[in-house]
């Protein structure tokens, strides 16, 4: 996996939304997974958790909020979060 890569992240004044979303997303098929909003784009109104999408996503997902008006703080892009040999010992 690039470590470079840009991926969009789901910032949410609440878990509930969160998880409310990441049910929806899953209901219309888009792939997407709960990830700890990274603190560089946290900021003061996100709960702490996001939801982790590709690119390829991206637009599918905005289509999925705007068809249910799911509420959320913000989606943000962010480069190199990923680190695929981080925490492997052996």
């Amino acid at each position: 996996m690039e470590e470079n890569k840009v991926r969009w992240y789901i910032l949410f004044r609440s878990y509930e939304q969160g998880l409310h979303l990441l049910d929806l997303l899953r209901q219309d098929g888009i792939k997407a997974r709960i990830a700890p909003a990274p603190r560089a784009i946290q900021g003061e109104l996100s709960c702490g958790m996001s939801i982790l999408l590709e690119p390829d996503a991206l637009d599918a997902a905005k289509a999925c909020i705007e068809k249910h008006k799911a509420p959320h703080h913000a989606i943000v892009p962010l480069e190199g979060q990923i680190k695929a040999k981080r925490d492997r010992y052996c």
